[in-house]
């Protein structure tokens, strides 16, 4: 299929370039992400991207996350606080992933937005009560797309975006979280 320079504000030249150099050989798809945060004082960390390892190569990345509390947990309201990270985190992804199939498709996007929401039961945080959940039990989102794609056309996206989103397979997903704690 010939591919556009350009759509939905997206290289399809570098995307389709990856998608074939990745279909020619897997190991050009295989990724390494990292991310270094320290404790910064108070309820305040930031955190550092690592370099992406991208097949055989690397993307280095110079960005900083700030992360913060609310003041009335405890922080001074500076930065989104973890939560508001997490779901801020799903939301660009499953956006982008949207936008992309949408992209891919030659389905051109006027508009597009996500809303995430769910409950946090602060028992749990404290360990204040048996059985309830420290964090997120579900989340719900919803997607507002306009765009001269049909319903059906977008719906298809949607199926393909729950079945092709990182972030959307990490939080309907057990994933393992390894761990280990040196004392300095």
């Amino acid at each position: 299929m010939p591919i556009k320079d350009k759509a939905n504000g997206l290289d399809l030249k570098v995307i389709g370039a990856l998608v074939e150099k990745v279909a020619a050989d897997s190991a050009e798809g295989e990724t390494s992400w990292k991310m270094v945060t320290e404790w910064t004082g108070g309820a305040r960390n930031a955190s550092r991207l690592g370099p992406i390892r991208l097949g055989s190569g690397a993307i280095d990345r110079d960005v900083a996350i700030e992360i913060d509390e609310p003041v009335e947990l405890g922080g001074t309201n500076r930065s989104a606080n973890p939560q508001e990270h997490l779901l801020a985190a799903v939301n660009a992804c499953i956006l982008t992933t949207f936008v992309a199939q949408c992209a891919l498709r030659g389905v051109a996007l006027e508009s597009a937005r996500i809303e995430t929401e769910g409950d946090i039961d602060l028992q749990g945080f404290f360990g204040l009560a048996h059985g309830v959940a420290p964090g997120f039990e579900g989340l719900s989102y919803h997607i507002v797309v306009k765009g001269d794609g049909l319903e059906s056309t977008f719906a298809e996206i949607h199926d393909v975006v729950k079945a092709t989103s990182p972030n959307y397979f990490v939080m309907t997903n057990k994933v393992a979280l390894n761990s280990r704690l040196t004392v300095a």
